[in-house]
């Protein structure tokens, strides 16, 4: 991607959505097949599901 053309408002929605969580997956894959290639990838759906069990096991409460 070439960035230094992107738009004031394309680069906005990038943050965003890097800042909500909406580019988890995109990052995830992209590390994936870096780091560890020609394993198999979890679907989009089996990722979140993953993503939410680990956030909250276990104690999640300050005291």
């Amino acid at each position: 991607m070439n960035r230094r053309r992107e738009s004031p408002a394309a680069w906005l929605r990038r943050l965003i959505a890097r800042l909500n969580g909406d580019a988890a997956y995109e990052r995830f894959v992209a590390h994936r097949c870096a780091v560890h290639p020609g394993e198999p990838l979890p679907s989009r759906r089996e990722f979140w599901c993953g993503e939410v069990e680990r956030k909250w096991r276990g104690v999640n409460r300050c005291c």
